[in-house]
């Protein structure tokens, strides 16, 4: 069983938009993330502790600017806070071992998918292709990931 933590010299590693995303609560401009557009099958961990966050089976094009999946990978992994910042009510999303601000879930999602959006920033993921999975450790995860066509 793999074992996620917070990793200080992770989060040495980071740029500066990544700190400031996952350390410091930011978000990043809709439509500017570097893994909104991904349409490659493979999974999505926590650019801090490794954690297996969300599965490209489970992303989708919400058109809200941010790439957005329809639930986690492992819930486990995945800790929901109640966030009233910026005058609004929302559910803020953070990785568990991580600790690292991931973004919101909001109940709009696709309706016959379970009905949730989480709008995560790209800055706080790191995409580990399908085919790189078994070799990065995360072969347990492939039966949740599209197959190659």
């Amino acid at each position: 069983m793999t074992r996620y933590r917070r990793d200080p010299e992770a989060i040495r590693a980071l740029s500066e938009e990544q700190f400031r995303i996952t350390q410091q609560n930011g978000t990043e401009r809709p439509g500017t993330g570097a893994l909104l557009n991904n349409k490659a099958p493979g999974i999505y961990v926590d650019v801090v502790s490794g954690e297996p966050l969300f599965a490209s089976a489970d992303k989708y094009e919400s058109g809200c600017g941010w790439p957005s999946f329809t639930k986690p990978i492992e819930s486990a992994h995945v800790v929901e806070h109640h966030d009233t910042s910026h005058g609004m009510i929302r559910t803020e999303v953070r990785s568990k071992h991580g600790d690292s601000h991931l973004g919101h879930v909001f109940p709009d999602g696709p309706v016959d998918r379970g009905g949730l959006r989480y709008c995560i920033n790209s800055a706080s993921l790191r995409f580990v292709p399908r085919d790189d999975m078994e070799a990065e450790g995360y072969g347990e995860f492939l039966d949740q990931v599209e197959d190659v066509t």
